[in-house]
This record gives C-alpha cells, sequence and structure tokens, in this order.
C-alpha cells in the first residue's frame, strides 16, 4: 500500500494557512488558487477510479469553503493513487497552488 502521507501533510497544511488567512489575501486570490487545485486533484481521483466516466467539476461552494475542498479532494485522491510518480506529482501540485496563493 502506497504511502500517502507526504499529501495529506502538504494539502493538511495549505488548508490550515487558508484557514487562518484574512479574508482580504482569501478575495485577492488565495480561495481561487485553492478551488482550482481542488478541482483538479477532484479529476484526477475520478480519472484514476473511472478512467471511462463521465467527469464532474466541483463546485465553487464559496472562498470559505475553499479549505475544506482542497482537504476533501486531497484525501479522495490519496485514496486512489497507485505509484510514487503519482504522489509526487500531486504532493507538487500543493506545493505549487500554495505558492501561487501566498499563504
Amino acid at each position: 500500500m502506497l504511502d500517502t502521507t507526504p499529501l495529506t501533510r502538504a494539502v493538511d497544511h495549505f488548508a490550515d494557512r487558508l484557514r487562518a488567512a484574512p479574508q482580504s489575501r482569501l478575495q485577492r486570490g488565495a480561495a481561487a488558487e485553492a478551488l482550482g487545485l481542488a478541482r483538479e486533484l477532484a479529476l484526477r481521483a475520478q480519472r484514476l477510479e473511472d478512467p471511462s466516466g463521465e467527469a464532474w467539476e466541483m463546485p465553487d461552494a464559496g472562498m470559505f469553503a475553499a479549505a475544506d475542498q482542497i482537504t476533501v479532494a486531497a484525501h479522495d485522491l490519496a485514496v486512489v493513487l497507485k505509484d510514487e510518480g503519482e504522489l509526487a506529482e500531486a504532493v507538487g501540485l500543493v506545493a505549487e497552488a500554495q505558492k501561487r496563493a501566498g499563504v
């Protein structure tokens, strides 16, 4: 079984930073960046679970839900990751999004 701790730690850290960020930072793009990440992670999980299935897009639940959305999407992805390469790529996506979000 693949140890997905690096992914869950990275996303939990990003989520904590989002929860601690002022509303102005969320409005300036941090929440949008997090939503984009959540959507990408959810899409990757969907593709791994059912490559031929119809993809759905995670809805925008508002800037104050962004931290929860990335957490849910990352934990869903962690369950279906198959190898270290996929894991490293997911961790990289989280790190890049957090950097762009500025939190």
